[in-house]
């Protein structure tokens, strides 16, 4: 799972990249500006983002509502910056100092509320109406007619024209599908 370290001062991010890479934790993305870890969450996709209030182009509070859906913020930052009503459930405030252990515990809770919420949203794209799926055995029929495929053979090409174009299995069958009445 990713893990974003985000601080505006440089001796922060080495601090914490150390104590989570002695705690097991590795391939830790840093950053120390809002922009920066955007940028990282759109490439990795998921994971907890780890920052301070303030990072060198931004509050954490202008960075959260930017998440992406399958990111949590961590923030750890003294009283003084301590956040006032109520906050998202992917975001979660501990008081510095913090000890080792109170990091790695909501650290972990963390990220298994994230591998928890991509398996929900995975298995509800896994179930499709019976209209998606009569799309999706049309263009594995016309697979088989054209390209002489078994239907295995013919779901399998789906499957890797849809990982290769970033387009969910449905979209990629419609893509086929259209392509045959040109």
């Amino acid at each position: 799972m990713n893990i974003i370290v985000a601080f505006a001062k440089p001796k922060d991010i080495q601090t914490f990249k150390s104590i989570l890479s002695r705690g097991g934790y590795d391939g830790i993305v840093t950053a120390s500006s809002g922009v920066q870890a955007l940028s990282a969450m759109d490439d990795l996709g998921n994971g907890v983002i780890i920052c301070g209030y303030r990072l060198t182009d931004m509050l954490y509070s202008e960075l959260l509502p930017d998440l992406p859906p399958y990111f949590k913020m961590m923030m750890i930052a003294s009283a003084e910056h301590a956040p006032s009503g109520d906050n998202p459930d992917n975001f979660i405030y501990l008081k510095a100092p913090v000890t080792t252990d109170v990091i790695f515990s909501t650290l972990t809770m963390m990220l298994e509320g994230v591998r928890s919420l991509r398996k929900r949203e995975k298995k509800k794209r896994m179930q499709r109406s019976e209209e998606d799926k009569k799309v999706i055995a049309r263009a594995k029929e016309i697979l088989m007619e054209r390209h002489h495929m078994t239907e295995p053979e013919a779901h399998k090409y789906l499957q890797k024209c849809s990982m290769d174009s970033g387009t969910d299995l449905l979209e990629t069958a419609e893509m086929v599908i259209s392509l045959t009445n040109i």
